[in-house]
C-alpha cells in the first residue's frame, strides 16, 4: 500500500463566541411526495443515486438495488468474482452512479446491476464507517483502522507522524476558507485536511465555536453550485452550525436537531417531532407535513432533494415535490463535448402538463415519453443538445415540470462547460496509457467488455465515455477527472489512433 505523507496543522482553539451570527429559519410547510418499497431494510446508511433509486442493505443482510418507484432492480454478483461478498451490512456513496457495499468479505462495488470485487477488496475488512468524495476524483474511506483515499485505482492510508488518522466516524468534502477540503470527526473533535502539495496534506483541529461539554456528532457537506461554495454543516450535542463564507453560523431551530443528512445543494434535517428540509440555491427552509417521525432514521439522500428515510416498519423515499430526474448530465459534471443527449424521467405517477428544460437564459419546451433536450429523430431516439455559443465556465441546467394543479417541480444540475481544444489526441499517445493502467485488467482478459484494442475503444467509445463520466468504471474506482476529459475529448474530436 503506498503511503502519502501529511503535514500536523496546529491546533486551535475551539472556545464558543456569544455573538456568533445566527440563522432563523422560518420553514414553509409542505406535504412530501412519498414513494414506498416493500422491501424490509436494515437500519444501515444506504446510497442514493441522483437519477433514481440507489442501493440498500436489506434485514436479512443482501445487497438491494431499488428503482425510482420503490420497485426492485437486478443486482447480482459478477460471475467473474472469485468470492460472493456474503452477508451485507451497509452500503456507502462511491461515485455519482455507483456504491461501495460494505459485506462479510470484504468491499464491493454496485455498478450497472452487478456487484463486483475490486483489486483492493481484501485491502480493508468490516469497519467502515463514512465516504467521501472530492472534486479531483478521490474517494476517502473512513475505517475503524485509519483514513484511506482512492485515486487512479491505489488505495493509500493517510498518516500523521507515521499513526492512523483511526477512529473517524463522519467525512464531508466541503470547503475551508476558499479552499477544497476534506472534514472529519474523529474521537468526538472536528477536524479537516487540506492539500498542500502533491502527496501532502496539512490537517488540523478545526476552528469550530463550540461552548463547554458541547459536543460534535456528525459533519456533512453542502456542494458548491453558481449561488454559493462548498460548506461544511456540523450537527452537534446542542445545535446546528454551518461554516458558510463567511465564516460560521449557527441554525437556530425551533427544536433541537437530532439527525441530519445532506446532497447536493439540500440539506435535511430531524429536529424534535419536526422534519426540515433546506435548498440552498433557494436559500428555503420547508416543514414536510405527514410524516411521522417517531421511528424515524436517515437512510441516504441525493442531489435532486430526495430522502430516502425509514418510518417504523416501512422505507419511504420522500421528495418536496414530483421532481425530475435529469439523465446524461450529472452534478458537477464537466461537459467537452459540443452536443450531449440529456433527457429528463419524470416522477412517478401522474404525468405533468409540460416539461420545460432551462439553460443559459434559454427556455426550451419537450415532449414526453422521452423529454429530449434536443428532441427526437424521426424514430423516437433522442437527439443531442448542442452547447455551441455556451459560454466556458459553470452553468446550471434545470428540468421544469408543470402539473395541472399548479404545482412546479424543478430539478437543478450545475455542471462546467469547458470547449474542446484544438489539439489533436490520439489513442496510442493519449488514451492507451489509461487503458493500460486502469481498463485491462477487466476488459482484456477480465469479465469485462473486450476493450484490448484501438479498434474496439472506437466501437464503444459512447459506452465507454457514459461507464467513466457516470463513475461506474473504472471497478476499482473513478477515474481522475482530467482523465475523464481527456477520453471525452479524444472521442469527440474523432477518436483518433
Amino acid at each position: 500500500m503506498r503511503v502519502c505523507s501529511l503535514l500536523l496543522g496546529g491546533l486551535l482553539s475551539a472556545c464558543g463566541s456569544p455573538s456568533l451570527p445566527s440563522d432563523h429559519p422560518s420553514p414553509e410547510p409542505f406535504k412530501p411526495v412519498q414513494t414506498k418499497t416493500d422491501a424490509s431494510l436494515a437500519a444501515a446508511s444506504g446510497f442514493a443515486d441522483q437519477t433514481g433509486g440507489g442501493i440498500f442493505a436489506t434485514a436479512t443482510g443482501e445487497a438491494l438495488r431499488l428503482r425510482l418507484d420503490g420497485t426492485r432492480g437486478a443486482l447480482e454478483n459478477h460471475p467473474g468474482n472469485t468470492v460472493a461478498p456474503g452477508r451485507v451490512h451497509a452500503v456507502f456513496r462511491m461515485g455519482a452512479g455507483s456504491a461501495l457495499v460494505e459485506a462479510d468479505n470484504g468491499l464491493f462495488l454496485a455498478q450497472s446491476g452487478w456487484l463486483i470485487a475490486p483489486p483492493w477488496r481484501e485491502v480493508l475488512g468490516t469497519g467502515l464507517r463514512a465516504t467521501a468524495a472530492t472534486a479531483d476524483g478521490a474517494v476517502w474511506l473512513g475505517h475503524d483502522s485509519g483514513l484511506y483515499r482512492l485515486q487512479d485505482g491505489a488505495m493509500s492510508s493517510l498518516r500523521v507522524d507515521g499513526k492512523p488518522l483511526d477512529g473517524i466516524t463522519s467525512l464531508a468534502a466541503a470547503s475551508e476558507n476558499g479552499t477544497e477540503a476534506l472534514w472529519f470527526l474523529r474521537q468526538e473533535t472536528l477536524w479537516t485536511a487540506v492539500r498542500t502539495a502533491p502527496g501532502t496534506w496539512q490537517v488540523k483541529q478545526a476552528e469550530a465555536p463550540l461552548v463547554e461539554k458541547e459536543r460534535p456528532l456528525v459533519v456533512v457537506g453542502l456542494g458548491a453550485s453558481e449561488k454559493g461554495k462548498a460548506e461544511a454543516w456540523v450537527l452537534t450535542s446542542e445545535r446546528l452550525l454551518r461554516r458558510a463564507a463567511d465564516g460560521w453560523r449557527q441554525v437556530a431551530l425551533a427544536q433541537t436537531p437530532t439527525q441530519v443528512l445532506a446532497a447536493g445543494r439540500f440539506v435535511w434535517v430531524r429536529a424534535g417531532d419536526k422534519l426540515l428540509s433546506y435548498d440552498a440555491d433557494a436559500d428555503r427552509w420547508g416543514e414536510a407535513t405527514g410524516v411521522d417521525t417517531r421511528e424515524f432514521r436517515f437512510l441516504a439522500a441525493d442531489e435532486s432533494g430526495c430522502a430516502w428515510v425509514q418510518l417504523g416498519a416501512e422505507t419511504v423515499a420522500l421528495s418536496r415535490g414530483p421532481v425530475p430526474r435529469v439523465l446524461g448530465l450529472l452534478e458537477g459534471m464537466q461537459v467537452v463535448e459540443d452536443t450531449l443527449v440529456v433527457r429528463a424521467r419524470v416522477a412517478p405517477g401522474v404525468a405533468p402538463l409540460s416539461l420545460t428544460f432551462e439553460v443559459a437564459g434559454v427556455q426550451v419546451p419537450v415532449r414526453g415519453p422521452e423529454y429530449s433536450l434536443g428532441g427526437a429523430e424521426a424514430d423516437g431516439t433522442p437527439r443531442p443538445y448542442s452547447f455551441v455559443g455556451l459560454e466556458p465556465g459553470p452553468h446550471t441546467l434545470s428540468a421544469v415540470a408543470l402539473y395541472a394543479d399548479g404545482t412546479e417541480a424543478r430539478r437543478s444540475v450545475v455542471f462546467d462547460y469547458q470547449p474542446l481544444s484544438t489539439v489533436a489526441l490520439g489513442w496510442d499517445k493519449d488514451i492507451r496509457p489509461i487503458h493500460e493502467s486502469r481498463c485491462a485488467n477487466c476488459h482484456v482478459s477480465g469479465p469485462g467488455r473486450p476493450l484490448a484494442t484501438y479498434e474496439l475503444w472506437k466501437e464503444n467509445a459512447s459506452l465507454i465515455i457514459a461507464a467513466v463520466r457516470e463513475q461506474r468504471m473504472p471497478a476499482d474506482g473513478p477515474l481522475d477527472p482530467q482523465l475523464i476529459s481527456l477520453i471525452q475529448r479524444w472521442a469527440a474530436t474523432g477518436a483518433n489512433p
